[in-house]
């Protein structure tokens, strides 16, 4: 336990503050959904290898938003602590125009701490990812290797035979947002810096950022759920999940001599997550 009050006590002090005070906007709730397979091979005692697809629908489960193709390993380094890492492919659907976007590469790796008493199990995951854009993008708005940091506390009730409910909390820290140094002019409604008295909204290139080195909680995460073991080999996994969004969003102009907006966009996503399990 002192472990666990250790590590998460370190994960809220990781809240530092931009140099330019963003604009909010509040976003509309809505809901969606997940669909996960997963096969788990046991390799030898404690390492296991692992396959899995996810499908997600987003916009009140109106449309089909991207495949998840993952590929995973771990090792039960102690009772208490295992390791793992692993790669996924994700290829996000464009309902506008019918079509498969660039896909972008992830690769984490992580750690996680457990702790047993009675028929509760506590266990704190710590993971640190990076994903790869792929595509044509604006370099003054995102870097093409995305940084974060997703720490999880989970509680797990063991004492129902089949049945395992548990309850999650996770943070999402991001490591290397843009940072932003220009200013708000709230009379105008724009954003620029001063040049002495004068007050402009254009310059060189890059004149406002500051680079990517911004970090910042942008997601909170909670989880409800319950796994269902159906035989020795195959669990049910039924889960509903709630995240708060925070993330900060640059719009620049693509050869960075405008800024047109620095916005903390804020709002409720709800899932239904239900995810299948065998082990070969």
């Amino acid at each position: 336990m002192k472990y666990i009050s250790v590590i998460l006590a370190a994960t809220l002090a990781l809240l530092p503050v931009g140099a330019a005070a963003q604009t909010e906007e509040s976003l509309d709730p809505e809901v969606g959904g997940r669909v996960a397979v997963t096969l788990d091979k046991k390799i030898v005692k404690g390492l296991h290898v692992s396959i899995g697809e996810e499908v997600r629908f987003d916009n009140n489960f109106g449309a089909f938003d991207r495949f998840h193709t993952t590929l995973g390993a771990s090792y039960k380094v102690l009772p208490y602590l295992k390791v793992g890492l692993g790669y996924s492919l994700i290829n996000d659907y464009s309902s506008n125009n019918s079509a498969f976007k660039t896909p972008r590469h992830r690769v984490f790796v992580d750690v996680t701490g457990s702790y047993r008493f009675g028929d509760w199990t506590v266990s704190l995951r710590e993971r640190v990812q990076m994903t790869h854009r792929t595509d044509s993008f604006n370099e003054y708005q995102n870097p093409a290797n995305a940084w974060a940091l997703k720490s999880r506390v989970k509680v797990t009730y063991k004492g129902l035979r089949r049945w395992e409910p548990y309850v999650s909390f996770e943070i999402r820290n991001t490591f290397n947002a843009p940072t932003v140094s220009a200013v708000y002019n709230e009379a105008s409604g724009t954003w620029g810096y001063y040049n002495g008295s004068t007050f402009t909204t254009a310059g060189d290139a890059g004149w406002f950022l500051d680079g990517f080195n911004n970090m910042y909680v942008d997601r909170l995460r909670g989880t409800l759920g319950v796994e269902y073991r159906i035989d020795r080999r195959s669990k049910l996994d039924v889960s509903l999940m709630v995240d708060y969004n925070m993330e900060k969003s640059v719009d620049a102009n693509a050869k960075g001599t405008k800024l047109k907006a620095y916005t903390e966009e804020k709002g409720l996503v709800g899932w239904l997550c239900v995810g299948y399990s065998y082990g070969l």
